[in-house]
């Protein structure tokens, strides 16, 4: 009871000092949602996070009601699907945060999403591409087209990670806004774990993004209104345990769930997410296909339309060919982390369509059997095909038929 108190009085103390109270939306479905808030400046213990500490009584109001729990996180569940709902979050009496949800449609023939990767860096670059994210979804909202959640495609955060006061400067103070109102639905990079980094990474990674069932997972499913299910999956060789090796072989459990996934009755829209791309002209990272390649036909063969990957720091969408499946491929990994080099003189044998080298997020909205994806950033993103000549924007993909 002490130690609570003190622990309470001390969190109360660091408010009031101005440190920062994060507080962000870690699951949204059509009738519930996963609130979560704490300080991300831990160094030693967990201060934020699906298995954080706690800072004592905490209070959520939404919908009428008033929630109290001892975790640093609540789910709240009984909504009403497509409603917007006002929440406010105090602790020790003190209010921390607040924000504006809207849950999902049970059934739909729209949605509205956002896309980043190679972001989680800490620079200007990072924040302008926030700002600009932030802005469209307030536009969205305005104009009655919510944007219902954030997908990463990978390397999350850079240069450290396994401390909550890592996360700060590189995620939650950047999207604050952002967290406040839509979940980030992320895949692993290499850089969020001991592949290319520490191994601490990946816990702490596991730790601050809550996933759809309300559990950390490497690799998840999730489905929106009855018009699209997503596939978030592991490409890395990260481990939290000994060194890293593969969670992508074609005899492993993730691919062995993934084949389960897909054989049963799909939605209108499949679409996957992952860090390494099969198919890229780079200019850094050789085309995935050798070690990933064994999950192409499984796609293809189960109606995949869309794969976004990352970890190239550029744009690029692929052909649509028998080289691809049929499938459009889209690489994105410019949310901070951005690499010169032109590739155009590879594009044509890459099986690359249009490229850019400008920092972005994606927007990706879906009518009906119709995608269109806009790239979105501090200035223009231009792209250009094999060619050399402007592409316009914004690219459509047309569902592939069952």
């Amino acid at each position: 009871m002490i130690f609570r108190i003190f622990l309470i009085a001390g969190t109360l103390c660091a408010i009031a000092a101005g440190q920062p109270v994060r507080l962000y939306v870690g699951a949204l479905d059509s009738d519930s949602v996963t609130l979560a808030w704490g300080q991300a400046n831990g160094t030693t213990r967990n201060t934020i996070g699906f298995n954080s500490e706690g800072s004592g009584a905490a209070k959520v109001r939404i919908a009428g009601k008033e929630l109290t729990t001892q975790k640093g996180w609540l789910r709240v569940s009984g909504l009403t699907p497509d409603t917007a709902y006002p929440y406010e979050v105090s602790l020790g009496g003190s209010p921390i945060g607040s924000g504006v949800i809207r849950t999902w449609p049970l059934k739909s023939d729209s949605l509205v999403f956002f896309v980043i990767g190679d972001f989680g860096n800490g620079n200007a670059t990072q924040y302008a591409v926030a700002s600009a994210m932030e802005k469209e979804r307030v536009s969205r909202e305005k104009a009655g087209q919510p944007v219902r959640f954030v997908l990463t495609t990978g390397d999350n955060i850079y240069q450290g990670g396994s401390r909550d006061r890592d996360w700060e400067l590189k995620f939650f103070k950047p999207y604050a806004d952002v967290l406040q109102s839509i979940p980030f639905y992320a895949v692993l990079g290499n850089h969020d774990g001991n592949e290319s980094e520490s191994r601490g990474d990946l816990l702490t990674y596991l730790d601050n993004f809550f996933f759809p069932g309300g559990t950390p997972s490497r690799w998840y499913h999730f489905s929106y209104g009855g018009l699209a299910e997503f596939y978030a999956l592991d490409s890395t060789a990260n481990r939290t345990l000994g060194r890293p090796s593969p969670a992508y072989l074609a005899d492993g459990e993730q691919s062995a769930w993934l084949k389960n996934e897909l054989e049963k009755p799909g939605l209108p829209w499949r679409i996957a997410a992952m860090h390494h791309p099969l198919f890229t002209a780079g200019p850094d990272h050789l085309p995935s296909l050798g070690a990933l390649g064994h999950w192409l036909p499984l796609w293809r063969d189960h109606n995949v339309s869309v794969v976004f990957a990352g970890h190239e720091h550029n744009l690029q969408f692929s052909e649509r060919n028998a080289a691809t499946g049929g499938m459009q491929f889209v690489v994105s990994g410019a949310g901070g982390q951005l690499r010169l080099g032109n590739i155009v003189s590879k594009m044509k044998q890459r099986n690359i369509a249009a490229w850019a080298s400008k920092p972005h997020l994606l927007v990706v909205e879906i009518r009906g059997d119709t995608m269109r994806i806009t790239p979105v950033g501090a200035s223009v993103v231009d792209l250009v095909d094999p060619q050399g000549k402007t592409v316009q924007m914004p690219w459509i993909v047309q569902r592939r038929p069952k």
